[in-house]
This record gives structure tokens, C-alpha cells and sequence, in this order.
């Protein structure tokens, strides 16, 4: 501990002690706690404690006042536990009887202070951070804690119920590990007294008819085997899963979700994942709960590593089971697409009464079995074949019943037809799992009529802005999947088709009243532009619409958000030359120059995230040599600085940097250097090619842009101009002044510029700037020191244990008025 903090503490503990003092809330409390167990774990409590004995001075003023916060108590009893969590500290605490005054009947558990949730969290974390050793066990037993622990179970507080089973799990794991040292797998009559009581309450819980109680039993046992995987762990399992497997006999199954948890949890267990008896209780459990409670269970089980091929079957057919009843729904005969998918009878039976029981079954009952399928679709150990087909199937099945254009083929169809008319919330699920099957092969034939089905929602007045969104970035997969031609020139036909179809769709969502289905318009054009911009195809279909045209309209438009991806889509297309070009006696001299329509956008626009786009699109500009940058590459860098410089948004100031930087390495003849975290070897840069680059540095003003970025109040900014100048440090140490005529550099007023800028006179310039100057101050400049101290955390100072400790104590007036450090 700091001396100061040494100081400091007395003064403090003394504070807390008194309840007349409003000492500080909880969040001070709780970093106090934090800053106790950082000193904990680096060094020896005990040692601790003799050096500041005011912190067992507080303990014991804790237990004689009654009128103290319940804050502050419970705070006490978490730094107990947190100081008797090494053994010699324990058995110094437990000296003075301290520990069982604190946690035993004698103190707050029998007092009134009990009835605070505050104060019996902190006796239960209090406890979890004591109970590290054998000491810790006999302490547990001696003082009754266990009862109290269960009772806790049941607390109307769900924090404290949850921590309580926590503790009970970590108790049960702490009292067999030194028990099971030595020994393949103890018997559970050899087990400690504490491990026993806990395992027979985990067996009346079990047995009890009130839920409640078998959820708490199961939870225990989850914490329990998540993160026990010793021997022992077997012997206990053999004792406790008949009466696990007794609960699948009770209809309905109580505790159902913690049940899936504890399965799942016991058969990742390395110690337990070889029972036989284990698989056959989880291919019970699948048959036995509904389909909205199996459907979890069958996910965790498609996940394990290993399992039994018959089970991996049975969990994957409950998870096609909805899907599948939603395809013979609709479907006149069971075809070759949905064939995969069927199953028998007795579970059609079951997932249909689920189905049509009430309209939220059914949507979260298909929302669930979309998201999971979502989930296992990328994943390495999915089932093998993967049923590609009757999946996108049933997914376009599902989308049409909710847009009405399913055709129903039984009772259950017209059902799931009003059910499912118009609900968001399973088409939003729909959309996403159809374009994660777009990463699946195969299935082609099926392209068609997942293009109908994207169109008829993205044509659709009556889908919402969110289901829009969802069908842009769906349809944008399917296309960036899509066949090409052989020899990759060209869209295959069906996608060429579509395209056309498309765009007059996307014509008319950028026209919409809602700012929401433009700005998921222009997104969904800067993507497909971004991939398809080079295929003939793509192109012309482009150009034959009015779709440029509106994108360079709505740099004009009255949200900030749809000017921003205006200004992104219309950098993409004028990369590719794909540009509305104005026809008519009305538009001589041809289009406006789009740069300058982007700088008036910098300089004007009140919001910050169309400036950002803008900064963005000319650093792709820049950096991929666009027409209109290329014409005059230093004026278009030093007017865009210029403006950048000005900004008050400082990702605008960072972007200019980013850019500042591709022209620097491209200026240096190093395009691929440009990363200043880039590990390459130094090329020597030319005498004559380093001289000219300085130049043009300082004729587009980039010293002086880096340099007034390096005191930037904003610490990104600085941040990345520190990186810059070092970059250019590095590149420039060949370059000697003397080469140059003019005599030596006036670096004084330079260096005077940059005292008044760190200071904060943004305001004055550096006015013309010569390389020899610019290269002098740049070596005068300790970069590497001031990038150590941008690199700690802007409040670094404020969040020391000392600066916590001053502003607890200024909070009781016990500094004075300029000793505190009140930020």
C-alpha cells in the first residue's frame, strides 16, 4: 500500500464507523472493496492488517453500532471475507472472535439489519470470498451458516437467492477437493459433514412438489458440475440423477429450463460425459418437454463435441419439427423439398397443439427454432448432410404465410395463416436465418423463388421499416453468393433477372416518407455497388434507373443519418463511374463536380455523421486514385485538411489524419507503408524523392495539421497524430538541412506556435512553413514520451486508490476544501 494511502485509511475507517457520517454511496464502496482486493491478492493480508490495524478497528465498531448504513455493513462484510480469504489472515481474524461475531447470530444475521437485501448479499459474498480453505469449512459448520444459506435459497430478493445457490455450489466443491486428493473416486459416506448436509438438502429439494425448491436444487448442481470435473463428481451424479430422472416422470416436467442447464452442464463435464446413462436421460428429456422447452436442449446437444449419432438424430429433428409442420401445411404433397424435413405423427401432433394454441406460442415457438438453426448452421459439427434445401423451403414457406401469399393446404394452414399475418417478429427471424443459408451450397434451383420471396417483401407496403432492413441485408447475401457465368465475367441469369426486377424496387425506398427505409436503401446500394460494380450486367442495369439520380438527391436530405449513407452510396458509385449523368439542353456542360458537392457537404453540413462519410469516401479516394483527386492531388489534400482542421467533431479531425497518412506514404513512394504499426523493414527513401515530399508536405499544410492534431483535446486525435509524426519521423532521418538553400531553419517561432497550442490557443497559425524548419521541430519533439502518456487512461490520475480515498473523506468535510480531488 502507497504511503499515502496508509495515511489516509485511519481517517477513513474511523468515517465509515460513524453513522452520523453520509460517508459515500455505494459505487465508491464498491471501488474501495476493489482496491482491498488488488492489495489482497498482490501481497499478504495479515501483513495488511498489522500495518493499518484501523481496518479491524472498523470491524469491531461495525458490531457495536446499530444505527449504521446498511451500505456500509454490508461492505464490512464482504472486506472481512476478502481478508480472511488467506488462511493466516483467517486464523488472526478468528483470534478476537471476529468472524463468528460478524457472520454468526451475534451479528447481523440476528439483527434487524437483516431485513435489508443489501446486508445479506454482502453476508453471502462476504462468505464466497472466505471459504478458500479447510479452515473456511470447520468456520461454515461451527457457526450454523449452512441452514442460513438455504433459507437464503428461497430469499424474495432474486439476487440473493442466485448468490446463495452460488455460495452452496462453491461450498460443496471446496469441502471435496482435498477430500478427493489421493482418491480415484470417494465414496459419498466418506465425505466431509458439510459436503453431506449439502447433498441430502440438494435431495429433499429434489423430491419436493413445490418448483421452486427443484429449481434451487438444480441450480446448485449446475454451478456444481460447471466447474467441478474431479472424480468425485461422478459418485455424486450416480446418487442424484434417479431423482433427476424422476422429475421427467411428472407431467407437466416442473423446473423445466433449469433442468435443460444441469443436462447440458453434466455432459460437458469431461468426468461424466462417458455415462451411457447420461444419453439416455437426454434422449428421454427431449421426448418428454414441449417443443418450446427441447428446443434449448436439443441446440446445447448438437453443440457437444461428442455425442451419440441416435441422439444428435433425435435433437435435430426436434428442431426441425415446427418448420416441418409448417411446410406439409402449406404444401399440397410431401416433395422431395420438404421431404427432410417430415417427421412422424406423434410429433406432429405435439409441435401443431403448439403451434396453434395462441398466437405468442407460435411466433416465439418458430422465432426460437429459426434462431437456433441461425446458431447451428455455421458451426463445424452440424448434422451431416445438412438438409439445405428443405430449409430454404421452409423458410420461404414461413415468409409467405407471413405476407399472405401462402397458399394453406389443411385446417393447421389457415391457422397459421392468421397467426401469422403481418408478424414482425417472425419475419425478421425468417429474413436472417435466409441469409445465413446463402453461405450453404448447393440448392440452386431453389434461387428463384428465394429471389420471389425477398422481392415480395422489399415491394410490400405493408412491411415495416424493420422488416425492410432485414430484407436488404438478406438479399444483399443471396446476391453476394450468387452464381457468376463461367469465367466469372458476368451475373448468372437468374441474378441478372432479379437485378433488373430490384431496382425499380429500390427506386421507390428511396423515395419513402420514412428516413429508416431510405437509409437501409442507400446502405443496401453502397454494398451491392462495393461487390458488383465491375460485372457488365450490374452496371447496366444501374445506369438504365433512376437510382444514381436519387442517391445524389439525398445529400440534400432533412435526416442526418440518410445524408451520411447518401454520401457513402455516391462515393461508391463515382469510384466506379457510375454516375448520374444529367441529359437534356438543361445540363451542357455535363455533371457537377461531385468533389465539390462532398467539400460543401464538409464545410456545411450541421451534423457530424455526414462529415465522417464524407472523410471516409475521400480517403478511399485518395487512396484508390479517383479521377477527380488525381487532377490535382495536393490542392484536393490541402483543401480538405484545411476544412478537417476547422472541425469540431473529432472523428472529422481523426479521419483527416488517416487520410494525411495515405498521402504521406503515397507522397513518399511507400503506398504499402502507410500503417504506422506495420512491421517491415526501413526502405531507404532517396535523397531527391525524401526533399521533394517534405515540399509538398508543407505545401498542403500537413505539418501544420499533424502538429496542431498532436495538442488536440480529444486524446484519439492526439493519439493518432503522435503515430503519424513518428511515422514521418522515422522516414525523414536521412534528410539533412544543410542540402537545402535558405539558410537555417527559424525553428523558434515554430516551437513558439506550438507552446501556445499545447496551452490551448488553437486560434493562430503557423503561417508558410519550409522543410528545414517543419523536419527540425519534428526531431525536437519528444513523440515517444508523449505517447507513453496518451496511452494511460484519461482519468488515470482520478481513478488512484489515493484520489478514491481523498474524495470519500471530502465528502464528510474531514479535508480541507482544496485537499480534495474532485473531478
Amino acid at each position: 500500500m502507497d504511503p499515502e494511502c496508509s495515511q489516509l485509511l485511519p481517517a477513513l475507517c474511523a468515517a465509515l464507523a460513524d453513522p452520523r457520517q453520509p460517508v459515500a454511496d455505494d459505487t465508491c464502496l464498491e471501488k474501495l472493496l476493489d482496491w482491498f482486493k488488488s492489495v489482497t491478492e498482490a501481497g499478504s493480508s495479515l501483513l495488511l492488517l498489522q500495518d493499518s490495524p484501523c481496518l479491524v478497528e472498523l470491524l469491531f465498531q461495525v458490531l457495536k453500532s446499530q444505527d449504521l448504513s446498511s451500505g456500509v455493513l454490508s461492505f464490512s462484510l464482504r472486506l472481512a471475507g476478502t481478508l480472511a480469504a488467506q488462511e493466516d489472515c483467517f486464523q488472526y481474524l478468528q483470534q478476537g472472535e471476529l468472524l463468528p461475531r460478524l457472520f454468526g447470530e451475534a451479528g447481523p444475521l440476528g439483527g434487524a439489519a437483516w431485513t435489508a437485501p443489501t446486508v445479506r448479499s454482502g453476508w453471502i459474498q462476504g462468505l464466497r470470498s472466505l471459504a478458500q480453505h479447510p479452515s473456511a469449512l470447520r468456520f461454515l459448520a461451527d457457526c450454523d451458516a449452512l441452514d442460513t444459506i438455504f433459507s437464503l435459497q428461497g430469499d424474495p430478493s432474486l439476487f440473493v437467492a442466485s448468490a446463495a445457490g452460488q455460495l452452496l455450489g462453491h461450498i460443496l466443491g471446496l469441502s471435496m477437493r482435498d477430500q478427493a486428493e489421493g482418491h480415484c473416486s470417494p465414496q459419498a459416506c466418506d465425505w466431509p459433514a458439510c459436503a453431506q448436509r449439502t447433498v441430502s438438502h440438494i435431495e429433499e429439494s429434489l423430491r419436493s412438489t413445490a418448483t421452486p425448491r427443484v429449481t434451487q436444487a438444480l441450480n446448485v448442481l449446475t454451478t456444481t458440475f460447471g466447474h467441478c470435473h474431479s472424480p468425485w463428481t461422478q459418485v455424486l451424479w450416480v446418487r442424484l440423477s434417479p431423482l433427476v430422472a424422476c422429475l421427467l416422470e411428472k407431467d407437466p416436467v416442473p423446473a423445466a429450463h433449469p433442468l435443460v442447464d444441469l443436462l447440458l452442464s453434466v455432459a460437458r463435464s469431461p468426468a461424466l460425459s462417458s455415462d451411457c446413462g447420461l444419453w439416455e436421460m437426454l434422449a428421454q428429456t427431449l421426448s418428454r418437454l414441449s417443443p418450446t422447452q427441447a428446443g434449448p436442449l436439443a441446440l446445447g446437444v448438437l453443440k457437444l463435441q461428442a455425442c451419440p449419432q441416435t441422439l444428435r438424430r433425435q435433437a435435430f429433428d426436434v428442431l426441425l419439427q415446427p418448420l416441418a409442420c409448417v411446410l406439409k401445411a402449406a404444401a399440397q404433397d410431401a416433395g422431395p423439398p420438404a421431404a427432410g424435413l417430415l417427421t412422424g405423427p406423434e410429433g406432429d401432433a405435439a409441435v401443431e397443439g403448439a403451434l396453434l394454441s395462441s398466437r405468442s406460442a407460435c411466433v416465439g415457438l418458430l422465432c426460437q427454432t429459426l434462431a437456433h438453426l441461425e446458431l447451428l448452421q455455421p458451426l463445424p459439427q452440424r448434422p451431416s448432410p445438412w438438409p439445405q434445401a428443405p430449409l430454404l423451403g421452409a423458410v420461404v414457406t414461413v415468409l409467405r404465410f407471413c405476407n399472405g401469399s401462402a397458399v394453406p393446404a389443411s385446417d393447421v394452414g389457415g391457422r397459421l395463416c392468421v397467426i401469422l399475418a403481418g408478424c414482425v417478429r417472425v419475419q425478421r427471424a425468417a429474413l436472417d436465418f435466409l441469409g445465413t443459408l446463402s453461405a450453404g451450397t448447393g440448392s440452386r434451383e431453389l434461387l428463384p423463388q428465394v429471389f420471389a420471396v425477398l422481392l415480395d417483401h422489399l415491394e410490400s407496403p405493408d412491411s415495416s421499416p424493420t422488416v425492410l432492413k432485414k430484407a436488404f441485408q438478406a438479399t444483399l447475401r443471396w446476391l453476394l453468393s450468387a452464381p457468376k457465368l463461367p469465367g466469372g465475367c458476368d451475373l448468372d441469369p437468374h441474378t441478372q433477372l432479379f437485378l433488373r426486377e430490384l431496382l425499380p424496387v429500390l427506386q421507390k425506398r428511396l423515395c419513402s416518407p420514412c428516413w429508416e427505409v431510405r437509409d437501409s436503401g442507400l446502405e443496401f446500394l453502397a454494398q451491392v455497388t462495393r461487390r458488383w460494380a465491375g460485372q457488365a450486367g450490374f452496371r447496366c442495369a444501374l445506369l438504365a434507373s433512376e437510382v444514381p439520380e436519387l442517391t445524389e438527391q439525398l445529400l440534400q436530405d432533412p435526416d442526418s443519418y440518410v445524408r451520411a449513407s447518401a454520401v457513402t452510396a455516391v462515393g461508391q458509385l463515382s469510384s466506379w463511374g457510375l454516375r448520374a449523368t444529367p441529359a437534356g439542353p438543361g445540363h451542357p456542360e455535363g455533371p457537377q463536380s461531385l468533389l465539390l458537392d462532398l467539400l460543401h457537404v464538409l464545410s456545411t453540413d450541421s451534423e457530424g455523421f455526414p462529415r465522417r462519410a464524407v472523410m471516409q469516401v475521400f480517403t478511399e479516394w485518395l487512396r484508390d486514385g479517383h479521377a477527380e483527386v488525381a487532377e490535382d492531388t495536393e490542392r484536393f489534400v490541402a483543401r480538405v485538411l484545411q476544412v478537417a482542421s476547422r472541425d469540431l467533431d473529432w472523428e472529422v479531425r481523426a479521419q483527416g489524419l488517416e487520410l494525411a497518412l495515405v498521402f504521406l506514404a503515397q507522397t513518399l513512394g511507400q503506398p504499402g507503408s502507410h500503417c504506422p504499426y506495420a512491421v517491415a523493414p526501413v526502405e531507404a527513401i532517396p535523397p531527391g524523392r525524401l526533399a521533394q515530399a517534405l515540399r509538398a508536405f508543407c505545401r498542403v499544410q500537413l505539418f501544420e495539421f499533424a502538429f496542431r492534431a498532436l495538442f488536440d483535446c480529444d486524446r484519439p486525435v492526439a493519439r493518432k497524430s503522435c503515430d503519424l509524426l513518428l511515422f514521418l519521423r522515422d522516414k525523414a532521418a536521412p534528410y539533412d538541412s544543410s542540402q537545402e538553400a535558405g539558410g537555417s531553419p527559424d525553428v523558434a517561432s515554430v516551437e513558439a506556435a506550438l507552446q501556445r497550442w499545447r496551452a490551448g490557443e488553437q486560434g493562430q497559425p503557423l503561417g508558410p512553413l519550409e522543410p528545414e524548419a517543419a523536419v527540425a521541430v519534428l526531431r525536437s519533439l519528444d513523440l515517444e514520451g508523449l505517447r507513453g502518456t496518451l496511452a494511460e487512461s484519461s482519468d488515470h490520475m482520478e481513478k488512484s486508490p489515493q484520489s478514491l480515498l481523498q474524495d470519500m473523506l471530502a465528502s464528510v468535510s474531514v479535508l480541507g476544501d482544496n485537499e480534495a480531488d474532485c473531478y
